[in-house]
């Protein structure tokens, strides 16, 4: 895609003067930069949408218990939980994409979109909304490309990454993909797209990384729960035709400013946040003492 644009307005305008659809360029993209055919692309996009079905699958029914101990079959306690404060489909939505990134936390297999610490996100958001709304895969995976597009032009312009721009790169990225994913599988016109993406990115601006003990454990499972539920709303935000003021390619801009300003201990080190804390400093002595291993004497 980079060899059209680089940021969203050119990406609307390059839409609308050749009457593409937005998931058009992005695989024109996949098929430049892979050297594959179009058949073969939708195909990879298929199993890539197979394995985010399996991990949510996975999440709900397989033992989620992580070497540490910190994530514990979570998504199959709140799918249990007799007392709940959501919807039906709102709590779907949230045990689906935690469990999905339980997934990871455990070393099971997962699409990393754009990320692996937030596996959960997509995944969540693409089986509810099909669910919801009865989508073919075919839509799903049509809205899989305006979705790596939308993180193409985030990478491009500020990060993808954890260690370069904090939480709100990773979790905050993905949830502005799954938001405009979700627009546009309902039919939403791009400039609604771009809205549930500058509306997500609004809303995550700022979120640190501070994974404790340096696990992708806590609080990036919950934290990728509650960026789910970021992307529907700004979907619904955005469908409803409310102006999010600012436009996307400045919130992007906005991203990579805070991100360069963010300090270093927030960034995937362990070194702040909640890492810093007592218990998180406790819990990262527990983990380095369980991975050592004692070897046996020479003599």
């Amino acid at each position: 895609m980079s060899l059209l644009f680089t940021d969203f307005a050119s990406w609307q305008a390059h839409c609308a003067a050749t009457g593409e659809p937005l998931y058009q360029p992005v695989l024109a993209y996949e098929v430049e930069q892979k050297g594959r055919t179009e058949d073969e692309i939708w195909t990879g996009l298929q199993r890539a949408y197979d394995v985010m079905r399996d991990a949510v699958h996975e999440g709900l029914t397989g033992d989620m218990t992580s070497r540490s101990g910190m994530i514990n079959n979570g998504a199959k306690k709140i799918a249990a939980s007799p007392v709940t404060v959501l919807s039906p489909e709102f709590k779907q939505l949230v045990t689906r994409a935690l469990g999905a990134k339980e997934v990871n936390s455990c070393m099971g297999r997962v699409v990393a979109a754009p990320t692996a610490g937030a596996s959960g996100i997509l995944p969540g958001v693409l089986v509810t909304i099909q669910d919801i709304h009865k989508l073919s895969d075919r839509q799903i995976l049509e809205g899989l490309l305006v979705a790596a597009g939308i993180a193409l032009i985030i990478e491009q312009n500020a990060s993808l990454a954890g260690a370069v721009g904090g939480c709100q790169a990773e979790t905050g990225s993905a949830a502005a993909m799954g938001s405009g994913a979700i627009v546009y599988c309902l039919g939403g016109p791009v400039e609604q797209v771009f809205a549930a993406v500058a509306v997500t990115i609004q809303c995550m601006l700022g979120l640190v990384c501070d994974p404790v003990a340096g696990l992708v454990e806590v609080p990036c499972v919950v934290r990728n729960a509650s960026a789910a539920a970021i992307a529907f709303s700004s979907a619904q935000i955005a469908i409803a035709g409310i102006d999010p003021v600012i436009p996307v390619d400045q919130c992007v801009a906005a991203l990579g400013e805070v991100g360069q300003a963010m300090e270093t201990r927030y960034k995937e080190t362990a070194l702040g946040g909640l890492a810093a804390t007592k218990r998180g400093k406790e819990i990262e002595k527990m983990v380095l003492v369980q991975d050592v291993n004692i070897l046996p004497d020479d003599e």
